[in-house]
């Protein structure tokens, strides 16, 4: 897909791995939406790129919201063809911890968002793209979502973000296979390590610590990083179907 013609709705687009993708995209001469729930950050983004980003606040386990951002964003641009899933949360807890067993609400917060928020902004951005002209090769629409390396790797304390980052790289073929009939690509990219705010309050000791755990490069990924790999996606047709680790060969420990 040429990225110049790229409409893109970004979730979590506000910070950390949504920005730096809301920001490659600008750079690129793209058109980007950002859905969050956080005005401040988002509203002065859009602020600064008038024309090519606007900011919609958005649940997206909410179906009436994420109708009303896919809706905004045909309005705005004409289109949507592009949706890359970057909104989640962390909530670490043992299964049996010094309080008792995980709670349940806990459990479900974490899936509900990271899973069913990317599966909610997946069907209804299909709904809008299978509208769209397809391209030469009879392309009409590219999903990217956000899994973890945490998928594959998981840690003690982690039950609930694995399971639902497991469950996104999961629906990642199947709904590929679907969706190829009307030309929408899907794909997923599963992070390491990245330096992104959820970093941000940790002690410089422990982030340097994280970072010499990378077998190479020995650091941190870099939002811009990330970000690369999702215009990637966009531009070349071939990738479909499948989950890209994105993590300088790291393979996390039990804890």
């Amino acid at each position: 897909m040429d990225i110049k013609g790229v409409v893109a709705l970004v979730t979590g687009g506000a910070s950390g791995l949504g920005e730096a993708a809301v920001l490659e995209l600008a750079a690129s001469e793209a058109k980007s939406v950002i859905v969050d729930m956080d005005a401040d950050k988002g509203e002065k983004l859009a602020a600064a790129y008038p024309g090519k980003i606007v900011f919609i606040r958005a649940d997206v386990t909410s179906e009436e919201d994420i109708r009303r951002a896919v809706g905004k964003t045909v309005e705005q641009f004409g289109k949507i063809n592009v949706a890359v899933n970057c909104a989640g949360v962390p909530d670490a807890g043992k299964i049996l911890g010094k309080k008792g067993p995980l709670p349940l609400a806990s459990f479900n917060k974490v899936v509900q968002v990271n899973l069913v928020g990317t599966l909610n902004v997946i069907r209804l951005a299909v709904e809008q793209m299978v509208q769209n002209a397809a391209n030469e090769e009879g392309e009409k629409g590219v999903i990217v979502n956000t899994a973890s390396i945490a998928a594959f790797d998981g840690q003690i304390g982690q039950a609930a973000y694995c399971a639902s980052k497991g469950g996104i790289v999961g629906m990642t073929l199947p709904i590929a296979r679907e969706c190829a009939e009307s030309g929408i690509r899907v794909s997923t990219i599963a992070p390491g390590l990245f330096d992104t705010p959820l970093m941000a309050g940790m002690p410089p000791v422990v982030k340097e610590s994280m970072a010499q755990s990378v077998p190479f490069p020995r650091r941190l990924g870099r939002p811009a990083e990330f970000a690369k790999m999702v215009r990637h996606i966009i531009e070349n047709p071939m990738i479909n179907g499948c989950c890209i680790r994105l993590d300088g060969a790291l393979r996390m420990p039990p804890r």
